[in-house]
C-alpha cells in the first residue's frame, strides 16, 4: 500500500531543459532593427522564467510586455513536454511561443514548434551576446541582444 498523504509526496522539481534557459537571466540591451531592452528572471519556485520587454518604434508603435515562459500544466495534467510561453502586450496582444535551445542556438517558435514565424539567435562564446532574427511570412528583423547586467 502506497502513502499518498500530502507529507509522503515529493515536491515537484523544476524541469532540466527549463534550466537550460537560465543563460538568458538577466538584462539586455537590444540593437539592430529594433532597440530597447529584455530583462529575465526567475519567479520564485524555479518553474517559470519571466521576460519584461520595452522596446523602441517597432512599425510606428512602441512594445511593452510581459512574457511567462515554462512547461504548462493545467489541472490534473502532466506538464507539457515543450517549454512554452505567453505574451502579454501593452496593445491588447496575447501571443503564444514554443522555446527550444539546442546546444548554442536559441529557437522561439511563433505558435507551435515548425512554424513558419520564429526566432532563430546563436550565442556567442562568453554567452554575453545573442545575434539572430524573427523571421515570418511577409517579414521579420534583425536583432543583436548584448548583456548589460
Amino acid at each position: 500500500m502506497t502513502d499518498d498523504s500530502p507529507s509522503a509526496r515529493q515536491p515537484p522539481e523544476p524541469s532540466l531543459d527549463l534550466e537550460s534557459l537560465r543563460r538568458l537571466v538577466g538584462t539586455w540591451e537590444i540593437s539592430g532593427d529594433v532597440q530597447g531592452t529584455v530583462t529575465y528572471e526567475w519567479m520564485e519556485g524555479g518553474f517559470f522564467l519571466i521576460q519584461r520587454v520595452d522596446l523602441g518604434q517597432q512599425d510606428g508603435q512602441r512594445i511593452k510586455g510581459s512574457e511567462v515562459i515554462g512547461h504548462e500544466q493545467p489541472f490534473g495534467t502532466e506538464p507539457s513536454e515543450d517549454i512554452e510561453s505567453r505574451f502579454y502586450s501593452n496593445s491588447g496582444d496575447t501571443l503564444d511561443y514554443v522555446y527550444e535551445l539546442e546546444g548554442e542556438t536559441l529557437t522561439i517558435w511563433g505558435g507551435e514548434r515548425g512554424s513558419p514565424a520564429y526566432y532563430e539567435g546563436k550565442f556567442s562564446d562568453d554567452g554575453n551576446t545573442l545575434t539572430g532574427a524573427w523571421n515570418y511570412p511577409g517579414g521579420g528583423y534583425e536583432a543583436t541582444s548584448t548583456r548589460a547586467k
